[in-house]
């Protein structure tokens, strides 16, 4: 396998002067920089935009399905999603897209306000709108919802290990039972749009609390919308998540499937981080740092009504 080669300053100013200047003198051009050090493959250019280039042949095809996935997905949202201004190959076979920037921080910067919980509500009403053989047909693949008995049995022993090193309290995730895990299984025939890698990295929140925009549309999967519950709870808190969830018309269910499919990853995660087994996501994105893995810990653990007073009846109806 041929490697791919390292983004350097210089080279994304050339590929952006020739994409923003039609070629230009070969001098001058916009500010570049990485988005983060460690985020070698995401740069900001100047103000206005951000060029994502992919590190290999498969990120490259999930950039350029994600250009067409983000051109349906855009009229049924009410926040917005990029928009590509170029796109093509940076190196041989390696996509690119430049996008024009959305306004707003991050999630992990800003608390969403009660509009902004509306404003996420119709996130995830306008992903279920979206026709599912319309999704497929981009190429957007079908994933089968997660055991939520499977993930307890490894939070349960993560938990142990927290709670030896003294970062969590393990009493708490006996709160999920096996009976209350199977309870909470996915329903037959729920699988939806899912956008399936929210965190506050990609929710994009204005000094008002209202939600702006979301980013990186690139994991998208047809499957369970608990997962996109699950991600709104890392990124805003399980309240504000399952409000959110609430108003999009979900029942307790899913909501509650969100919660503790949430609770549980966090727990994992932050243990494999503190045993030094943390591995970057695809496309080199980590999966965060210690203080801010503790964050997300103590969000999705905040407490919410819906927990302590739901009573599942065998014909809960679905959305």
């Amino acid at each position: 396998m041929t490697q791919a080669p390292t983004p350097t300053a210089d080279g994304v100013r050339r590929l952006v002067r020739s994409l923003l200047d039609e070629g230009g003198d070969g001098t001058g051009g916009p500010d570049v920089r990485p988005v983060t050090e460690d985020r070698t493959h995401t740069w900001w250019i100047g103000r206005g935009h951000v060029l994502r280039l992919a590190p290999d042949r498969e990120a490259s095809a999930r950039r350029r399905r994600e250009l067409r996935l983000r051109d349906v997905v855009r009229p049924h949202v009410p926040v917005a999603v990029p928009a590509s201004v170029a796109h093509g190959d940076w190196a041989p076979g390696l996509a690119y897209t430049l996008d024009t920037r959305v306004p707003g921080g991050t999630a992990d910067e800003h608390d969403v306000s009660a509009v902004g919980e509306a404003d996420l509500a119709g996130l995830l009403s306008g992903l279920r709108a979206v026709p599912v053989r319309q999704a497929e047909a981009l190429g957007v693949p079908r994933t089968a919802p997660r055991s939520l008995e499977a993930l307890r049995r490894m939070a349960v022993h993560a938990a142990e290990r927290l709670a030896a090193a003294d970062e969590f309290d393990a009493a708490r995730l006996l709160q999920l039972t096996p009976p209350g895990a199977a309870q909470l299984a996915a329903q037959p025939g729920t699988a939806v749009l899912t956008h399936h890698g929210l965190t506050g990295a990609h929710v994009l929140v204005g000094d008002d609390g209202r939600v702006r925009g979301v980013l990186d549309w690139t994991a998208a999967v047809v499957g369970d919308p608990a997962e996109d519950i699950a991600g709104l709870a890392v990124a805003v808190g399980s309240p504000a998540a399952v409000r959110a969830a609430t108003l999009a018309g979900y029942g307790a269910r899913p909501c509650l499937r969100g919660l503790w499919l949430a609770r549980c990853d966090t727990v994992v995660r932050l243990t494999d981080r503190l045993e030094g087994r943390a591995e970057g996501r695809a496309e080199g994105r980590a999966e965060g740092s210690l203080p801010l893995l503790r964050t997300r810990l103590r969000r999705v653990w905040e407490p919410i009504l819906l927990e302590r007073v739901t009573d599942f009846a065998e014909d809960d109806p679905e959305p």
